[in-house]
């Protein structure tokens, strides 16, 4: 079932976006992130030009986010307070990554930026997610995880307020700085900053591992719907077909995934999705040092 997508200029199969929507949606209920690390790079690699893929990648998110969240939130797995301080921050990441974005695009290297950035992140995180699961799996990193605390310049940082869902008394000024960095990374990338948010939230902010999940999904639903609307008015990128798509199969997936993390072992779970994080920037990789048949993006009118 082919589908033509007016803003990419192209066509595609329908079924094969719905199943990818379906993916990132399971993979949203399982480990807290959006899935747009995932989404983003797969639609580049179908020939969709990644200015476009990162765009609707991120309206994408938005769907999946809202299913996970009501879904935690039967379990009390989220901190509201924890959320909104990000939430904040999430929002002026999103308007400093559209300016970024935009002057990216305006010298033709928003492709190539998009492109970097998922190798470093996905390829640090990857491998630092890999080996904490390695040695937990192997009973060796339990006792650190026990005594695991926020890092240090967060507690050197004024104006305390205690965040009782995540057992924390720390600065919101830290919270509101992760907020910050998630926003423009969702703004240039299409995720939903969770492969990079639940690392921040577990080994910056030292927050409870039972509300990370939850709360990042909570963050991102509203990250992204913010850069959602900055890319509608500025970079007019976003492609309404391939998003509704990729919203069919997200949906759906999103509440299997947060079955499944209910009873599935998280030491594993956070090994897969590391093992998946290092494939993809790997392949990402690559991509940096080919060039394709055809070349799709977006140039400034």
């Amino acid at each position: 079932m082919d589908v033509y997508l007016p803003i990419a200029n192209m066509s595609v199969n329908g079924l094969w976006i719905v199943a990818l929507g379906g993916l990132t949606g399971i993979l949203s209920g399982l480990f807290g992130v959006g899935g747009g690390f995932l989404t983003t790079p797969l639609l580049i690699f179908v020939g969709v030009p990644p200015t476009v893929a990162a765009a609707s990648a991120s309206t994408q998110v938005t769907g999946a986010s809202v299913t996970g969240v009501i879904a935690h939130n039967a379990r009390g797995g989220v901190d509201y307070r924890m959320g909104a301080v990000m939430i904040a921050g999430g929002v002026i990441g999103s308007g400093i990554g559209s300016l970024l974005f935009r002057f990216f695009r305006s010298i033709g290297q928003i492709d190539v930026v998009i492109s970097m950035l998922y190798v470093v992140l996905l390829g640090s995180i990857g491998m630092l997610m890999a080996k904490e699961s390695i040695e937990l799996l192997r009973g060796g990193g339990s006792k650190q995880v026990a005594r695991r605390r926020h890092h240090p310049l967060v507690a050197s940082l004024p104006m305390r307020w205690r965040f009782y869902k995540s057992g924390l008394y720390i600065s919101p000024l830290a919270p509101l700085l992760v907020g910050v960095v998630v926003g423009i990374l969702t703004m240039l990338m299409g995720v939903g900053g969770g492969f990079i948010l639940v690392p921040a939230m577990l080994y910056i902010l030292g927050m409870s591992a039972n509300v990370v999940v939850g709360t990042s999904l909570f963050n991102i639903l509203f990250v992204t719907m913010a850069t959602t609307m900055m890319h509608s008015l500025t970079t007019k990128a976003v492609d309404i077909v391939l998003v509704f798509l990729l919203l069919v199969g997200s949906v759906t997936g999103a509440q299997i995934g947060s079955q499944i993390a209910v009873k599935a072992k998280p030491e594993m779970l956070r090994l897969i999705l590391a093992a998946i994080v290092l494939v993809i920037a790997f392949r990402m990789f690559l991509g940096l040092f080919y060039r394709p048949d055809e070349i799709y993006t977006l140039s400034p009118l």
